[in-house]
Order: C-alpha cells, then sequence, then structure tokens
C-alpha cells in the first residue's frame, strides 16, 4: 500500500518531508528558498520610499449612481470602471445575479448571459425601430471569412459550415415568430 498516493487512502497523514528529503527528491526543489536567488525579492520588501508609494488606502472615485459589486466584496474597489451603467430589463436581470448569487454559483453567470442577451435583444429591436436595421451578414465578418481574410490553413476551419446557421438561425426565428404574431393579429380581426 505504499505505492498508493496519500490522497487516495484513508489513514491518517504521514509526517510532511523535510526540506533535505524533499530535495534530494525532487530535482531543483526549493531553489528559491533563499532570498538572494529570487528574482522577485527586492520587491517583496516593504520600502515606500523605493517604490513612490504614498498612501495606505487610494481616494475613493464618486459613485454618481449605484453600482454592482460581488457577494463576496465587502467594499467596491477604489477605482472602477463606468462605461456602461446598467438600465432597463437587462439591468434589473444583472443586479439581481450580482445581489442574490456568489460569483462561484451557476445562477450567477447564467443571469449575466440572460441579461447580456436581453440587452442584445433590445439593440438590435431599437435599431428596426429607428428604420435603420442591423445587417447581421455584413456585420458579422462573413463576406470576409467567405474571403479567406485570416488565411487559408487555420484549425477552425472545420467548423465554419455552422457559423452561417448560428448568426442568421435566431435572425430568421425572430422573422418567423414576427410573421405568425402579424398573422395572428390580421387572422383575429
Amino acid at each position: 500500500m505504499t505505492d498508493v498516493p496519500r490522497p487516495y487512502v484513508a489513514d491518517a497523514p504521514a509526517k510532511r518531508p523535510t526540506s533535505e528529503e524533499l530535495r534530494a527528491r525532487i530535482p531543483g526543489w526549493g531553489a528559491d528558498l533563499d532570498p538572494k536567488d529570487r528574482p522577485s525579492y527586492p520587491k517583496e520588501r516593504f520600502d515606500p520610499g523605493a517604490t513612490g508609494a504614498h498612501w495606505d488606502f487610494p481616494e475613493r472615485q464618486e459613485e454618481f449612481y449605484t453600482r454592482e459589486k460581488s457577494i463576496e466584496h465587502g467594499i467596491l474597489p477604489p477605482v472602477y470602471g463606468t462605461v456602461a451603467p446598467l438600465h432597463g430589463v437587462s439591468g434589473l436581470i444583472r443586479r439581481t445575479a450580482y445581489a442574490k448569487f456568489s460569483e462561484a454559483r451557476l445562477a450567477h453567470w447564467l443571469l449575466l448571459i440572460a441579461g447580456d442577451r436581453v440587452d442584445a435583444f433590445g439593440a438590435h429591436a431599437k435599431s428596426i425601430l429607428a428604420g435603420k436595421p442591423d445587417n447581421p451578414v455584413t456585420e458579422t465578418g462573413l463576406p470576409a471569412e467567405r474571403a479567406g481574410s485570416r488565411g487559408g490553413d487555420r484549425a477552425d476551419r472545420s467548423h465554419t459550415w455552422i457559423d452561417p446557421i448560428l448568426v442568421a438561425g435566431p435572425w430568421l426565428v425572430a422573422g418567423w415568430l414576427g410573421l405568425r404574431a402579424i398573422r395572428g393579429i390580421l387572422g383575429s380581426r
């Protein structure tokens, strides 16, 4: 039973090997034990004069609106991005993900993806209502892909046949559902 690795047996763990035993068994073990042999050692010393650090905690960025943060973190970092504030239904979905679920939970990430999809749907609807609908063929780069703009010897060539289905599929389904809705409305009159 001595050849079975320790994590796979139920009895009490054996004593930890000493540095000398590890060095004898594993070539190169402990090469960085001596601070002189570590390239990062000067960085590990606390010397604010050498680094130019002059504060303990940076001044906090002013909050103009509530920001979402993971439940794992007590406070927001001192400085954070404010490029795209949450808005609408997608914002509610994302806020729920941050308020109720840990980043370690699948529900957190699925809600963030759902919020993204809702936001994308809203952007597509807004572009259609504005009279400037998206052009899914040219905006996804399919003509350039067909022309071979990224070279012919690519590993992902084997699945390029499915790209038009993935790009056009949602548009075709949305168009079909739209037609059914229009027919339903006109048929009920």
